[in-house]
């Protein structure tokens, strides 16, 4: 099997519909494929939706929202092929991009793990590609500081321009990740502390140290209707009203904790 494309399903079937039919229409020349939708405790019918609709999809259930580190590993473990395709259910690839993403992953046996350029649903750009963060990073994104020290809070974006040329990033954002099979075996899959938020983080920072290379290749594309759930309210009162903002933010101090001592070295 050459790719094998996971989708973590969570209580939308239009999205998770619309993002299969995408993959459906990808041009993949010659490879093989195989799609493994994970239900993170949707409790829904996804279900009878695959099984009438995608028939050759590998559903994977959990009785319990395990998150997005945890429930995706679920379909890693299934997973078959030498490369794996991790994708959020608001993603909608462009035809070419896996096979993009594929051919990129071939010619550079150092790259560990890559991903596409993303586009809002508008067609404007996404920016993805990131410098990874430090303490004072959600401080200046989030709150009025991020205005006095606007350099500072913007060099955390590795590029806002949607230019062609493929780079190494220290993260990108986990929405769409092409992740060599080997790798993974080398490393371990995403670290289940992180319930959500800051899996991608670490698991790109890990694919690092190890010696592999994190590309971005904006000759792949893919539509991200991204809602930024963690940060619709406002800064000083989203950690009492908002139990995303709250998981954002105990992510964030374990992600610190775990890599303290590459901050201090």
């Amino acid at each position: 099997m050459d790719i094998s494309i996971i989708i973590l399903h969570w209580k939308n079937i239009a999205k998770t519909t619309k993002c299969l039919d995408s993959i459906k229409v990808s041009d993949l020349g010659a490879l093989t494929r195989e799609i493994i939708v994970v239900d993170n405790g949707s409790e829904d019918n996804i279900a009878a939706v695959l099984k009438e609709r995608y028939p050759e999809v590998i559903l994977v259930a959990s009785a319990k929202n395990l998150g997005m580190g945890r429930g995706n590993n679920l379909g890693i473990k299934k997973a078959s092929g030498e490369f794996l395709c991790i994708l959020n259910d608001d993603i909608v690839l462009r035809p070419d991009s896996l096979l993009v993403l594929h051919r990129q992953m071939r010619s550079d046996g150092k790259i560990g793990l890559a991903a596409p350029k993303l586009m809002n649903a508008d067609g404007s750009f996404q920016p993805s590609c990131f410098r990874f963060p430090g303490l004072m990073t959600p401080i200046l994104r989030r709150t009025f500081l991020g205005r006095i020290f606007k350099k500072r809070r913007d060099d955390y974006v590795a590029s806002d321009e949607p230019g062609e040329a493929v780079r190494e990033c220290d993260w990108i954002m986990g929405s769409c990740l092409f992740v060599r099979r080997s790798v993974l075996d080398k490393i371990g899959a995403f670290d289940e502390r992180f319930f959500m938020y800051f899996e991608d983080t670490d698991l790109c920072r890990r694919v690092r140290v190890t010696g592999f290379k994190v590309s971005y290749c904006p000759l792949a594309v893919a539509i991200h209707e991204h809602s930024r759930y963690s940060a619709q309210k406002p800064w000083y009162t989203a950690p009492f009203t908002d139990k995303l903002a709250r998981e954002h933010i105990k992510s964030f101090v374990k992600y610190l904790w775990k890599w303290r001592s590459a901050r201090n070295s």
